[in-house]
């Protein structure tokens, strides 16, 4: 009798247990779909970065490493390889049209497929649903990666083409370089068509209503470590976020940290660690600005990886950051200065952190005397030696790049997943398309009397 009623208890609660895995996997409970959406491109972030990150912003006077952004919302991995025609390795043409249109495409592809055919974009799928659409960069805004957002181009080469599509996009809000691509003709036309058009970064506080295209360089935006103070990723940021948030039916939102990429390809740590820097400054604003309006959904990865970064080299186990954190400007822009001034190894002394010895005089003077671009190539192969930093190409690479995630369908993200993965699940969480009414269908005339009737 007691075990009749023992396994009675025991039945009574596994009972509501196995409900409840039942409601666990029931539809009903799939995650909430978000008013807006906010898909944050580290351009080049491999992970590699993000961990170099976290080491160059450790405070080295306590025990313990400090997590990141990135370490707190890490939630997944992607592949971005192209289309087969292209192999294994991403250019940010075929990852960026990948991401806005969760379609495979050749390595140069901006959102055509392989046949060179227009695929529909996240933003353009938003703009049919009655929600506004913007795009914040450090490149030019007619880049790789925005184009695919907002274009299509069976070329990223097509600069000239490519801006001139842009008047038809109605995109809201439009923010980075570029000033080079757009004619007075062309600026004409969005004003025209009611945008504000600024080129004076300081004029972008004034803006209090979409529509604005704002362009604030000739090409990309300068280096984050030359203006450490500037925060222009971050600013741009925060007002799209206002701007777009001012349409009730919601937004989406794609905003770019494009010279990560750059910094890569050039082999700079200081510059990658400063780009990073100010990314993380903009993916910061956006987890506030999620934690304040809960409908929103940030997603944040990163199209390919540049450049192999390696954390130490030459079979040599250590890294230092603080050779890097004590370079005051970009090699660049401490080459062009040496080169203008006479008392250039007491400049180029200050700016690295380090003394100039006979021995490294002599190589920076060699290198000095063949200009700007070869002095900078010494100056960053001795920051590298310094800090053991390590680089395997100035392209891309093919590896797995990290997915962060945070809001109203962020667990869709966790897990392995393919880059098209991402853009569709985006997609499957915009509003539903608005269905025609009876009263919106148009009904066909009736044919004429004389005129024949097909069998089909």
């Amino acid at each position: 009798m007691k075990f009749k009623q023992l396994s009675a208890l025991a039945l009574a609660l596994l009972l509501p247990l196995t409900a409840l895995a039942e409601d666990m996997l029931a539809p009903a409970l799939a995650p909430s779909r978000p008013k807006n959406v906010i898909i944050m491109i580290g351009d080049g972030m491999g992970p590699a970065y993000t961990t170099a990150y976290r080491y160059f912003k450790d405070n080295p006077d306590t025990e313990e490493v400090e997590q990141t952004v990135f370490d707190r919302l890490l939630v997944g991995m992607a592949s971005t390889y192209p289309a087969r025609v292209s192999g294994y390795v991403t250019d940010s043409a075929a990852a960026a049209t990948a991401l806005a249109t969760g379609s495979k495409s050749y390595n140069g592809a901006i959102s055509v497929d392989l046949q060179k055919q227009p695929l529909e974009t996240i933003m353009e799928r938003a703009k049919k649903r009655g929600l506004s659409t913007g795009v914040a960069v450090t490149c030019q805004v007619n880049h790789a990666t925005p184009a695919a957002f907002l274009s299509h181009n069976e070329s990223r080469k097509n600069y000239d083409e490519i801006a001139a599509t842009y008047i038809n996009t109605d995109a809201d809000v439009l923010l980075g370089g570029g000033q080079k691509y757009f004619t007075a003709p062309m600026l004409e036309a969005f004003r025209n068509k009611g945008y504000q058009v600024i080129n004076d970064f300081n004029l972008l506080q004034n803006v209090t209503q979409p529509k604005v295209l704002g362009l604030f360089a000739d090409v990309q935006l300068p280096w984050a470590v030359d203006e450490p103070d500037a925060h222009r990723l971050s600013t741009m940021t925060n007002k799209a976020l206002a701007l777009l948030s001012q349409n009730p039916q919601g937004f989406v939102l794609m905003v770019e940290g494009s010279q990560i990429d750059w910094a890569g390809h050039d082999n700079d740590i200081v510059a990658a660690m400063g780009e990073m820097d100010e990314f993380a400054h903009a993916v910061e604003a956006v987890e506030q600005y999620v934690r304040s309006h809960p409908d929103t959904l940030m997603v944040v990865t990163a199209d390919h990886n540049t450049g192999g970064m390696s954390i130490g080299r030459d079979g040599k186990y250590a890294w230092y950051p603080e050779v890097i954190k004590a370079v005051k400007a970009s090699p660049e822009t401490l080459a062009a200065k040496a080169l203008a001034d006479d008392n250039w190894p007491q400049l180029l002394a200050d700016g690295l952190g380090f003394a100039i010895d006979d021995e490294l005089k002599a190589r920076f003077d060699h290198a000095r005397m063949q200009g700007k671009d070869v002095l900078a190539q010494a100056i960053k192969h001795e920051i590298d030696l310094r800090s053991n930093t390590g680089w395997t190409t100035s392209g891309h690479t093919g590896v797995d790049v990290q997915v962060f995630a945070t809001g109203p369908g962020a667990e869709l993200f966790i897990g392995n997943q393919d880059n098209t993965d991402i853009a569709n699940k985006l997609v499957s969480l915009l509003p539903k398309p608005k269905k025609a009414t009876a009263a919106s269908v148009p009904v066909p005339a009736p044919a004429p009397a004389s005129a024949p009737v097909s069998a089909n």
